[in-house]
């Protein structure tokens, strides 16, 4: 029996259900879980003999005892102490509340809970707990049917309850609790479920494939045979829904346009009849879900793909390769979507054998959003961002006030950035390198235009750098690099392939910057050193890189080049820079031989004349070195 049934949940208390069900037919129903609140008053309840021993009266103890719960989290390991301070408890300043409720504060939000104050929901039900009277609400909590007498099911997360030895536990921290219980006795293990959501599979526009499906005179539905697939789309002038003066007629669809293609003449087996083709069709969802595997035989006009071609694209000489695309970059709402259901078709298909892998793709990168300034007006809605204008500090709409918000990207929020202005000014290389340099590619960032600026001199500096601006001929000279330029490219090279591949764009930029900026742009640029130069940028920046090549006379186009790799001889450094700090704060840099000891970077620290000025005349107590790192000098 399995989940899918829904005769296994088996808690009538938590599942409407199975509540409605218990109750049909007068079944017990156990409470299994309360909300935090109403489970720190059932422990009160339960755990308290003589509701007179308190000086208050058991209702004020009762609020004291959740007030006091709430801020130390719900956390249960703690109520015999609270409930022991409950009971010390005198006559308060100014007497006793009229209502003692009003000791536990109210949350001020719609929904969740905070530590120090309780859901205005809980509040109330904990009025109608004291308004039973102690006998009454300890007998609920203690035969364990709370949501019998409240008359629902609750179905939300909260506090484990009557279920030793999870009672007390976060609904989260008690499913991993009964799971590990289940496990360490060889009971059960831990799993992932996926459950697909209904997909709603028909769209009532133009553009999309014709279902292949037709209705009889009875109405009933009928699948083409594959001899009169694919059915393509018929020509149309008129792309909007037809109207209708019946208001009780389901909408007709575009395609009820083409009234000789949406009434035909078929045989399909039995004679010639007269059928009516679905007028829906599917959505962008039925191409995007397989494209991938078409792109490995595009052409072929007898199948989506070639047995031959979908093993050597997708597994290739990897027998036991899972998926077939290296990498699937998607947003994280993205993934949910496209991501399930393309994972969804593609194991249809390998359980008909027509694919060789049981996944469609190798890795998932989650990228961040994009975040800008969004604008709401008086009535709340949002407004076009790129209209709204700044004056005194404050923001307008077309003369009327708005407020201004950060939010996702897009088209709902209307804060949607084009890029054709910034490529006209910038160019594409530009937008590029900004929004790959904006930050790690998995979190997300804020849209500042001032920055592309920045990344537009980068280009230009490199430029510079590989091109006379004058003349417009390569700069490129057949010298050889020193050592130590060679050594730096070296280095460059292999930080910048290792930042590509793990999709640190950002990182893999600053490196090239970094490296570009430490060439000499008065002088000439070995060609070697600009050549990979260029090479490193191609993939970051193609468009200048492959005018570039062309500029130093590099044959062919760039982006047939392979990237180039670094010489593992070259990658260790003879010298290195290390931070020289005075007091914890950083005065100067010294180089000193890689690999050299504490005392060599001593020496070098303390022989540096600008060092040696900040600490003239000062006692020098201690000497701090992390090779290769700092030297820390501490001086009074």
């Amino acid at each position: 029996m399995g989940y899918g049934t829904g005769a296994i949940m088996a808690v009538p208390a938590h599942d409407e259900r199975d509540f409605d069900f218990a109750r049909e037919l007068a079944l017990p129903t156990r409470d299994v879980v309360y909300p935090a609140p109403i489970a720190a008053a059932a422990w009160f309840l339960t755990h308290t003999e003589d509701p007179d021993a308190f000086p208050l009266g058991w209702d004020l103890a009762l609020a004291d005892f959740v007030a006091l719960a709430t801020l130390e989290g719900y956390f249960a390991a703690a109520y015999p102490s609270i409930l022991r301070k409950v009971a010390r408890r005198r006559d308060p300043a100014g007497g006793r509340p009229a209502d003692p409720l009003s000791v536990i504060s109210p949350n001020p939000g719609a929904v969740g809970e905070r530590r120090g104050v309780v859901q205005r929901e809980w509040i109330e039900a904990l009025g109608e707990i004291i308004g039973m009277g102690f006998t009454a609400a300890r007998d609920l909590f203690t035969r364990a049917v709370y949501w019998a007498h409240a008359g629902e099911a609750y179905t939300q997360p909260g506090v484990a309850a009557n279920s030793p030895p999870i009672d007390g536990l976060p609904t989260d921290e008690a499913k991993a609790a009964i799971t590990s219980w289940l496990e360490d006795r060889g009971a059960g293990e831990s799993a992932v479920t996926y459950k697909l959501r209904d997909w709603l599979f028909s769209r009532q526009r133009y553009w999309g494939e014709p279902f292949p499906i037709v209705y009889d005179e009875a109405g009933l539905p009928v699948a083409l045979p594959e001899s009169m697939l694919p059915v393509e789309l018929p020509e149309l002038e008129d792309f909007a829904p037809s109207a209708s003066d019946d208001p009780d007629a389901p909408p007709r669809p575009p395609l009820g346009r083409a009234e000789g293609w949406a009434e035909v003449t078929l045989d399909l087996g039995d004679g010639p009849k007269r059928y009516t083709r679905e007028l829906n069709t599917m959505p962008q969802w039925a191409g995007s879900c397989w494209y991938y595997l078409r792109y490995l035989d595009p052409t072929n006009d007898r199948a989506f793909c070639d047995p031959a071609n979908e093993r050597y694209w997708m597994r290739g000489d990897a027998p036991a390769r899972r998926g077939g695309v290296d990498l699937y970059v998607g947003g994280v709402e993205h993934a949910v979507l496209h991501l399930l259901y393309a994972r969804f078709w593609h194991k249809i298909l390998y359980d008909l054998g027509r694919v060789s892998t049981v996944e469609p793709f190798q890795r998932l990168f989650n990228q961040g959003y994009i975040l800008a300034p969004a604008y709401r007006d008086a009535r709340g809605v949002y407004v076009e961002a790129h209209e709204v204008e700044k004056r005194d500090g404050a923001f307008f709409f077309r003369g009327e006030p708005v407020t201004r918000e950060f939010g996702k990207m897009g088209k709902s929020l209307k804060n949607s950035v084009t890029p054709d202005e910034i490529c006209t000014e910038f160019g594409a290389d530009t937008l590029r390198l900004y929004e790959m340099y904006m930050g790690p590619l998995e979190q997300s960032k804020p849209w500042n235009p001032r920055d592309i600026v920045g990344m537009h001199r980068m280009l230009q500096r490199i430029w510079r750098t590989l091109v006379d601006e004058q003349s417009g001929e390569g700069r490129l000279t057949d010298e050889p690099a020193s050592r130590e330029l060679r050594g730096r490219l070296h280095r460059t090279i292999a930080g910048v392939r290792e930042d590509l591949e793990a999709l640190r764009f950002n990182t893999a930029i600053a490196k090239i910057n970094e490296f570009n900026n430490a060439l000499d742009s008065s002088a000439s640029c070995p060609r070697e050193v600009g050549e990979a130069l260029i090479l490193m940028l191609a993939p970051l920046a193609p468009h200048v890189a492959e005018e570039a090549w062309r500029r130093v006379g590099g044959e062919g186009f760039v982006v047939r080049r392979p990237f180039p790799v670094a010489d593992p001889d070259l990658l260790v450094e003879e010298e290195v820079q290390i931070a020289v700090q005075i007091n914890g704060k950083v005065r100067g840099r010294v180089s000193t031989p890689a690999g050299a000891d504490e005392e060599a970077h001593r020496a070098a620290a303390l022989a540096d004349p600008a060092i040696a000025r900040l600490i003239e005349g000062k006692a020098i107590r201690k000497v701090i070195v992390a090779p290769g790192r700092l030297v820390n000098i501490v001086a009074t």
